[in-house]
This record gives structure tokens, sequence and C-alpha cells, in this order.
């Protein structure tokens, strides 16, 4: 899905809270021409129950945006515990009450012709109403693409850079107009790197399987919490290997892991079934862990959100001041 924007939306831009009307940069701008940007995925998810939105790992977000804007030389200027109590902030400015996407960007922000970078830089932090990006409560049937991923020397694949995307929007393209839901890398060795958009995992002979980060992934902090869930909870230490193209048509299990897409079973690649083409039990009880502890619902794992609101009584006082209630 692609989310829609609201032009009343309050983001934070170059250092302060403004519409999205008013977030706008010239056609100049060097990251625009070069790709010189760096992103960061964050997902924000709605628990009915708390009455509660739940921050998915920020402060893990943000350092890992800062270390990957370092490879740019672009410089973020907060710490990763400022920029999480920003966007804490920009939720409660919203008002939001769904799931949501959080974008933060930082990107070279020199206006002229050139390839050469300089010291000017600015950031964005962007949050939006998301919800599922790839429908996937059936599994979903991805092809590998032609397209190889892009290797460590010529755009580090480890860090989320603007310019880098264009191998996955390539790929996610072909696999799209072939009737896939999903493309999946292989690097230059050959070997398995990830989706086009999300790191891999696969179940095979009992073991859980996923390419390293050697391999031209992307460090993925989902895929760093499906390894400690499947460590934690269902007694099941992940292997981290090197996968051939064919294992993924003998594996018993196949699913990708990311912000956008959680936990989103595969269950054919290649017009091939994955096992019996069903939604492994791995795989769905992997997809019931990660969702319960993003959602704040597993006590052990409250440490990796963080709430929104201060209680669900002063959201509700929120709510109601906002439609011109009494309180």
């Amino acid at each position: 899905m692609k989310a829609e924007a609201d032009p009343n939306l309050i983001v934070f831009f170059k250092g302060s809270y403004v519409s999205l009307r008013e977030a706008q940069v010239g056609i100049l701008t060097h990251a625009l021409h070069y790709g010189t940007g760096v992103f960061e995925g964050i997902r924000t998810y709605w628990d009915d129950a708390e009455h509660q939105l739940f921050v998915f790992r920020p402060r893990e977000h943000y350092e890992r945006w800062k270390q990957n804007c370092g490879i740019l030389r672009i410089d973020v200027p907060f710490s990763p515990e400022e920029l999480s109590l920003i966007t804490l902030e920009l939720m409660r400015r919203n008002s939001f009450r769904t799931d949501v996407y959080v974008r933060p960007l930082a990107w070279k922000s020199a206006e002229g012709i050139g390839v050469s970078t300089d010291h000017q830089d600015a950031l964005a932090i962007v949050a939006l109403p998301f919800g599922e990006y790839l429908h996937s409560e059936q599994g979903l049937h991805a092809g590998v693409s032609a397209w190889r991923r892009l290797e460590d020397n010529a755009i580090p694949t480890r860090a989320k850079i603007c310019g880098a995307y264009v191998n996955s929007a390539l790929a996610t393209d072909d696999a799209k107009r072939s009737g896939f839901d999903e493309a999946l890398f292989l690097n230059e060795n050959g070997h398995v790197a990830e989706g086009a958009t999300c790191n891999l995992f696969m179940v095979r002979k009992g073991s859980l399987i996923t390419p390293p980060s050697t391999e031209n992934v992307l460090e993925g902090i989902t895929r760093a919490a499906v390894i400690e869930l499947a460590r934690r909870e269902l007694k099941l230490e992940t292997v981290e290997r090197p996968i051939d193209r064919s294992e993924l048509y003998l594996c018993d299990e196949l699913f990708l892991t990311g912000t956008a897409v959680g936990i989103a079973p595969v269950v054919r690649v290649d017009h091939r079934p994955v096992r019996h083409g069903e939604i492994g039990t791995v795989t769905r009880e992997m997809r019931r862990l990660y969702f319960a502890a993003a959602r704040g619902r597993l006590r052990a794992y409250r440490n990796w959100v963080a709430p929104v609101y201060p209680s669900a009584i002063a959201l509700d006082v929120e709510a109601a001041a906002l439609a011109g209630a009494p309180a």
C-alpha cells in the first residue's frame, strides 16, 4: 500500500513543527539529483485494549539512522533519545489513534549542480497513518528478481541510503508486472540476500536460517527482534549462513521481516509452493509473537515499545477537547 499524505499533518522539519504543506525543498537540492540522503522507518501500533499508541524500538532505530547518516557524512544534531522524544511529540500533535509509519529523513541540502558534497545538511520526521504494506494474511507469492542486490563496495545496503533504493524500485516494478507480490534479491555471489524492502528467514530441517549481514542485507531491527523472539519464546536458535536460490524451493517455511511488512509469510516462490503452499507453524507463531510485542501486549518486551500518551484518561480528555465537547 501507499499512504496518502494529508497536507495538514504536522511534521518536524529543519528543527520546527510545521504543516506538511510548509515543508518544502528546492528542485536543485543535492539529494534530489544524486540520492544523497538516508532515511529510516519506524512503526507505531495502536492498541484498542489500552487505548494507547506504541512506538516500536525508537531508540534502536535512531541509533541506526545516525550511524548510517555518518556513511554520507550527514550530521544529525540530536541524540537518539532526543529524536525519540520528538517522535512522541509528533504523534501527540497529530492525535493519532491508528497504526502509523514514521519516516525520518536526512539529506544533503545544498542547492546547485555538482556531485561533490558539502556540510549543508537537513532533516525531517514525517508520520503517516499506515495499514498493511503487503497484504499477507494468506501468504505471499515472491519471485527471484533478475536485478542483483547492490554490493557493499558500491552502495552499502546495510544503510537506508536513498539512492540505493533505485535497486529496490527496479526489482519491485518487475515483480509486480510479473504477477508477484514481492521481489527477492540474489547478491553478486548468487546467494539469496533479502526481499526488495525486507529481510528473509527460512525454516529448513528444524532450523531457522537467515543470510548474515555480510551477504549485502540491511541490518534489520525487526530481523533482530525475530532472532530474539525465536530464541526466547520458541527455543529456536537462528543460523546465519548463505542461502542458495534452490533452497527457497526446498525449505519448509519462508517469511519476510521488516518495519513496513512486519512478519509476512511467503507460500510460493517462482510459481513453486513452499512446502504445501500454506503458512507454517513457526511463521504463524512468530507473526503472533511479534505483533503482540509491538502492540505492548507482552510484558517481557514492554521495553521494546514507547507509549505515546501518558494514560488512556489523558487521551480521552484530549480527544474530547479536540472535538469541542466538555471533558
